[in-house]
């Protein structure tokens, strides 16, 4: 078989140590995206929580923007400056819901090189766990769940498929996806070190084999606030499962190419897709129950 021509697309993905202090984040979030313009990158990944991460639930709510505020139109700008598309993987959303339901929406926004909403995709499963004398989170106490999966987006690394952090843990959000032709998923993410320790990587990883697609994990890392620690270990997996990418410790960029031949092979070789019995899912003991007189 004849080799591909050309180079293969080069994205970037951030980590980064975002604090209530929403100036500073915008300035260190900016550096990246320059620094990933200029080594190539066609798109840049930025984890949930870019814009801010709030001490409380009251201050998150107090600094939260609709798409058509400031913050947005300084990071449309900045695509537009740079030639890049920008997957911004949590922004701190208000709807025009606001004054009745007084909660946001956690907004996966994609923008492409012209600075245009490409897509947007409001966060689905919302993370309420407690793991006792470690980890509290009632996410819904103050967001509004999102009520559809967004159609995968073309872009110039492949067709590209939108998630946010806790929707990692859902794999019918990640499969219905690749049903819809994604060839690369994206979870971007704010883990804690309890939860990051223990999963992150591993569900990572099984996202992409079960997919056979590249995952894409730009993370929050270090210490947000006083009361708040992110695990980090931003990274990029291929479609057989491989790390081939990641971060170190603290802000920083890591790089991958995209090479959708190989995962055109991984995805021959194996063919699940073909193989998923459709017709048995979601049936379980349904004839047994339908038998009964």
């Amino acid at each position: 078989m004849a080799a591909s021509l050309g180079p293969k697309p080069l994205v970037a993905v951030g980590q980064v140590t975002s604090t209530p202090d929403k100036e500073q984040n915008f300035s260190g979030c900016e550096a990246l995206v320059r620094a990933a313009a200029r080594r190539g990158a066609c798109l840049v990944f930025l984890p949930e929580g870019f814009d801010y991460i709030g001490r409380d639930s009251a201050q998150t709510l107090s600094l939260a923007e609709s798409l058509d505020g400031d913050l947005m139109a300084r990071y449309s700008k900045l695509a537009r400056d740079c030639g890049v598309w920008l997957s911004l993987g949590g922004f701190h959303e208000r709807r025009a819901d606001w004054p009745s339901t007084q909660r946001i929406y956690n907004c996966h926004v994609l923008l492409d090189p012209t600075g245009r909403l490409a897509a947007a995709y409001r966060k689905t499963h919302l993370c309420d766990v407690e793991l006792e004398g470690r980890v509290t989170m009632k996410e819904s106490s103050f967001t509004n769940p999102g009520t559809e999966i967004v159609p995968p987006i073309s872009t110039p690394a492949g067709m590209l498929g939108l998630s946010i952090c806790y929707d990692l843990r859902f794999p019918e959000i990640s499969l219905a996806l690749r049903h819809a032709g994604a060839e690369i998923l994206t979870y971007p993410s704010a883990f804690t070190f309890p939860t990051g320790s223990a999963h992150w990587e591993v569900l990572l990883r099984a996202r992409a084999i079960e997919t056979q697609c590249y995952v894409v994990a730009a993370a929050q890392a270090g210490r947000n606030h006083e009361s708040r620690v992110s695990y980090g270990h931003t990274l990029v997996v291929d479609p057989w499962g491989a790390v081939v990418a990641q971060c170190s410790e603290g802000p920083g960029l890591c790089y991958a190419e995209i090479d959708l031949e190989y995962l055109r092979r991984v995805r021959r070789e194996i063919p699940v897709q073909s193989h998923r019995r459709a017709d048995l899912y979601g049936t379980v003991g349904l004839q047994a129950a339908l038998s009964v007189p």
